[in-house]
């Protein structure tokens, strides 16, 4: 199937979609490596009140991959920190390398910073697809949510630069 993929800056009235893709994701990915009761903390629909909070980081920070005219992607970086979070793809579009080409347009914007290095808190699941993107790091470590439950992670790291997604 040929994919037809842009990757733009997101905004305040993409958020609601980008919630809907990573709730997908979660529920399709993370059932293997977590709880049943963390998946369902985890992707509370949250009765449609998305956080004030959240919206902003969308506006700030999130990219998102669409085909055509649907958002089947998002990925976030902190420009200023280094740090990446967020990189969902729905279930439908994953093995189509777009959470590649997210990455990779993620890792271009910090080409021309300051930044030596980027990091992040990968979900258990998804440590394989980073190893592959050059990202390095094998500790477990818990990741307390601002939503009241915690998760494992692995925090990664990688050079600027080094062998881009």
């Amino acid at each position: 199937m040929e994919l037809n993929i842009v990757i733009r800056k997101a905004n305040r009235m993409d958020t609601k979609k980008i919630w809907d893709v990573r709730i997908a994701a979660i529920r399709a990915q993370c059932n293997r490596f977590y709880e049943r009761e963390v998946i369902e903390a985890w992707t509370d629909d949250l009765k449609g009140d998305i956080s004030d909070q959240f919206m902003a980081w969308v506006e700030s920070s999130f990219y998102v991959a669409m085909d055509d005219v649907a958002i089947v992607g998002s990925g976030a970086i902190n420009i200023e920190s280094g740090q990446i979070d967020g990189v969902f793809i729905h279930p439908d579009y994953m093995g189509h390398g777009i959470g590649r080409r997210m990455m990779a347009h993620l890792e271009g914007l910090a080409l021309s910073t300051e930044l030596t290095e980027f990091f992040l808190d990968s979900t258990l699941n998804a440590v394989p697809f980073y190893r592959k993107c050059g990202f390095n790091g094998e500790a477990v470590s818990t990741y307390p949510s601002p939503r009241g439950f915690a998760i494992d992670c692995v925090r990664m790291t990688k050079s600027i630069g080094r062998n881009q997604c």
